[in-house]
């Protein structure tokens, strides 16, 4: 993940609507996929961190500011990075068409207990491997 994760997404039919226009839901998916994308890249998983560490990451809250519609056949990019890592883990998330910010994306994930879905501390190595990946480390926590 270096400090930015980038994944690249194509752009299909069923991304859009019936002018060819993507979906505003779409990004959210789209950052789903990056997220998981950049878990693995480094190594980590969320199918492991369930399996060995019985935790999992949630969504706690998300916005998004829309600024250019993407569109039928667009490859695009979500870059990801980690802004802060303490109780909950916050990222930035800019989904982009040539390095041109189509939508950003605010993300703040919790972790919880995969059994109870209590709250709970982000489990290592994720804690360590994320921190090290913090794109500005005054953000550090």
């Amino acid at each position: 993940m270096s400090d930015d994760f980038l994944h690249p997404v194509r752009t299909y039919y069923e991304d859009t609507d019936a002018g060819g226009i993507v979906y505003h839901a779409t990004y959210l998916r789209w950052a789903e996929r990056a997220r998981t994308e950049a878990l693995r890249s480094i190594g980590l998983p969320h199918a492991e961190m369930a399996s060995q560490a019985g935790a999992m990451l949630v969504v706690k809250r998300i916005e998004v500011e829309y600024a250019k519609p993407a569109r039928l056949d667009d490859l695009v990019t979500v870059r990801t990075r980690v802004r802060h890592v303490g109780a909950a883990l916050d990222l930035d998330q800019d989904v982009l068409l040539n390095d041109e910010i189509l939508a950003a994306l605010k993300v703040r994930l919790v972790c919880v207990g995969a059994a109870g879905l209590r709250p709970r501390p982000v489990p290592e190595p994720w804690r360590s491997a994320l921190r090290a990946r913090i794109a500005s480390p005054e953000n550090a926590a």
